[in-house]
């Protein structure tokens, strides 16, 4: 039996068995952890399950969400004149000229606020990168695994052949 026919054998039957999900190697301890969402019990319910198809979605989402972040929650540079000084920093110089505490107030308002819509956009970035990171890095693994289960011919290992090496 050729590894493909033996490999495609063994997915099918497994598939047939059970959903894909995360076991651990250890038994929860009594009294500790539980059987609701996010964990295995007596009720079946899997771990942890993340899908390709999973992961890019999350990363297209904060990809989106930076995008529109970016553009939307942009006080400082709204209505920005020649200088590049946006209308809220406009609006603080021009009340602070004129003697209100309000101009101070608002200058520390708008820099508090860009200081989070930094973080906001750096946090959105870096799920953005690592969620693609991640699906590009598993894809090198798979693709390295599968040339390393190859005779020098270039044929395919067996499964059973496999099973003998792991013994």
């Amino acid at each position: 039996m050729s590894f493909d026919s033996e490999w495609s054998q063994l997915k099918a039957d497994a598939a047939g068995r059970q959903s894909t999900h995360t076991r651990l190697n250890q038994t929860v301890a009594d009294g500790g952890g539980g059987t609701g969402a996010g964990s295995t019990g007596e009720g079946g319910s899997t771990d942890l399950v993340v899908h390709q198809d999973d992961l890019g979605a999350v990363g297209h989402e904060a990809f989106v969400l930076h995008g529109r972040l970016q553009k939307a929650a942009d006080i400082a540079g709204a209505g920005a004149d020649k200088d590049g000084v946006g209308s809220s920093m406009q609006a603080a110089k021009a009340l602070s000229d004129h003697n209100f505490a309000m101009g101070e107030e608002l200058s520390t308002t708008v820099s508090v606020w860009s200081s989070q819509v930094k973080t906001v956009l750096q946090m959105c970035a870096h799920i953005s990168n690592h969620l693609d990171y991640s699906k590009k890095r598993h894809a090198e693994d798979d693709a390295a695994i599968a040339a390393s289960l190859r005779h020098r011919d270039g044929s395919a290992v067996s499964v059973s052949e496999i099973s003998e090496l792991v013994k």
